[in-house]
């Protein structure tokens, strides 16, 4: 799509041919291969986000393999006869002694198990930020959609493993965390119950847990995660990586590091991701749950907290009022369901908008060039709101800790967290999109006006004004190289009572309007206006 207006009109070609078409742009018919020997990586900062994402991925592959030689998926109550003092002769399950032998009796065990720890919170938030960065400069954009459901899925799956994983050492913590979990499938409607008796083994807790989740923490999730990432890099090597704009820098080529080179740095990056991780687990103590004690079905611990990814979903639980309602005979807990419904659609909200923008521009050309955020003055705030509703839940999720340390009420704090949760998006949304806006002003202001030289001069009727220079020609590309778009027109299409558009095309040139109409960009210079004021300048 160019500057210009274009209709909102149906799609061409049939739904077979369409699909063809569409698949052939993003799967294409050349090798792999052949792609990876004139694979060529941009060098910018931001692209090490995904980088540290798949070394940490491959740190809880080498500990997970290590920690499973030693742990014992079982629910099956034994006398605890470690080194552990304080919890000696007391009955705990398999899966708990098995825990506390790894922390306390293994040599090395307590470091891996925390270094598998740090790792999958490092692991999952790289995935998360890298989404972030791939939101906020259109990376999404054709040819890489399955990139993004890719990622997606990653960020979905990595969220699950840690659940599972967390859930495994059976202490009171994850007991706790299994319980919210569990009121919470119950709560959906007709098939509840059958997912609670099938996911435990019978009434909560059942005796089968453990070794279910440890299948699907040890070999379900990360098989479907390793797929994921294999495909994730092959369709990188296939369409080749985006870059930021910038000089000789164009929708045909990549201008960055050979691949030898770039697997130098990778491998020293590595080596550097796994120090840190390792640092962090001999320095940083992680869910000791020798302190919390062996899970018992009537007890629950105090100040529970779950991983930071997994607080989203407690956060709305918490500050969500214990609304129920009596439909057809059947109680619907609402307090455990609207919550659950929210942080779905939360989350599909993010999965699907890379296909809502593309249906929204009509622009079906390959993308390479990356945006600058202001450049995208609504979607950027949408991601900022997005992230704000995020951040608000979290804090909710905490709203019994905040109380205390900071000594006030506990229903204050959960009734801030609720109306956090209808104003924050707002005016994180209206500030974001001004902010972008304001700063897509001043580029317009120093294309026109060059930069400040900070020479003062004095004109011949006494005025002092400051001597402004021209931009390199660098910096002048980055400024005026993005595009900027036009909403789309809805298409009459004629039926019995006239000719006038479909409900689909005139909500598509709402949304077309509300994302490039007026007042959501600044409008480049034209060569005229530079031409005029640079001019002026000279003279």
């Amino acid at each position: 799509m160019s500057n210009d207006s274009r209709p909102a009109g149906p799609g061409r070609g049939h739904t077979g041919e369409r699909l063809a078409r569409w698949a052939d742009g993003r799967l294409g018919h050349r090798g792999v291969v052949r792609s990876a020997r004139r694979l060529v990586f941009p060098d910018h900062w931001s692209f090490m986000l995904g980088q540290i994402a798949l070394y940490s991925f491959v740190i809880l592959l080498i500990t997970g393999v290590y920690l499973s030689f030693y742990f014992h998926p079982s629910s099956d109550l034994v006398v605890y006869q470690g080194s552990y003092v304080p919890l000696r002769g007391q009955y705990v399950s398999e899966a708990f002694d098995s825990t506390l032998h790894i922390s306390f009796d293994v040599r090395g065990g307590l470091l891996i198990r925390q270094a598998h720890h740090w790792a999958a919170l490092v692991f999952v938030a790289a995935v998360f930020v890298h989404m972030l960065r791939v939101f906020f400069t259109g990376a999404f954009r054709r040819p890489r959609e399955l990139n993004w459901i890719f990622g997606f899925l990653l960020l979905v799956l990595a969220m699950f493993a840690g659940l599972t994983g967390y859930d495994l050492p059976d202490d009171l913590l994850s007991g706790t965390g299994l319980q919210v979990v569990n009121g919470t499938i119950l709560s959906i409607p007709i098939v509840g119950t059958y997912l609670s008796f099938f996911l435990f083994g019978g009434e909560f807790p059942g005796d089968d847990l453990i070794a279910r989740f440890n299948i699907l923490h040890v070999l379900a999730i990360p098989g479907l995660m390793v797929a994921l990432i294999v495909g994730h890099v092959a369709l990188a090597v296939r369409h080749r990586h985006a870059q930021y704009p910038g000089p000789g820098r164009t929708d045909s080529n990549v201008v960055g590091l050979p691949l030898k080179v770039y697997a130098v740095k990778a491998g020293g990056y590595f080596f550097f991701v796994s120090g840190v991780i390792f640092f962090m687990a001999a320095i940083a103590q992680i869910n000791p749950v020798w302190t919390y004690g062996p899970f018992r079905p009537d007890q629950v611990s105090a100040g529970s907290q779950p991983d930071w990814y997994m607080g989203v979903a407690d956060g709305l639980l918490r500050v969500m009022p214990g609304w129920e309602i009596d439909f057809w005979g059947h109680t619907l807990a609402l307090d455990n369901l609207l919550p659950l419904l929210v942080g779905v659609l939360l989350f599909l909200a993010m999965g699907a908008y890379p296909f809502l923008e593309a249906w929204v521009t009509d622009d079906d050309r390959e993308q390479h060039l990356l945006d600058r955020p202001r450049n995208r003055p609504v979607r950027t705030a949408l991601g900022v709101a997005w992230l704000s509703v995020y951040a608000v839940a979290l804090t909710g999720a905490a709203n019994d800790i905040i109380a205390v340390r900071l000594h006030v009420s506990v229903n204050a704090v959960t009734w801030t967290v609720r109306i956090g949760l209808f104003v924050v998006p707002v005016l994180a949304f209206v500030v974001t999109k001004r902010l972008a806006l304001g700063l897509q002003r001043r580029d317009r202001e120093t294309v026109l006006h060059g930069r400040e030289s900070g020479v003062i001069k004095r004109l011949p009727h006494g005025e002092y004004v400051e001597i402004h220079e021209p931009l390199d020609p660098a910096r002048l590309h980055t400024l005026t190289a993005h595009q900027q778009y036009r909403p789309l027109t809805a298409v009459a299409v004629r039926d019995t009572k006239g000719a006038t558009p479909s409900r689909t095309q005139r909500l598509r040139a709402g949304l077309s309007r509300a994302l490039y109409g007026t007042g959501t960009q600044v409008a480049k210079p034209t060569a005229a206006e530079f031409e005029e004021i640079t001019h002026r300048h000279r003279s």
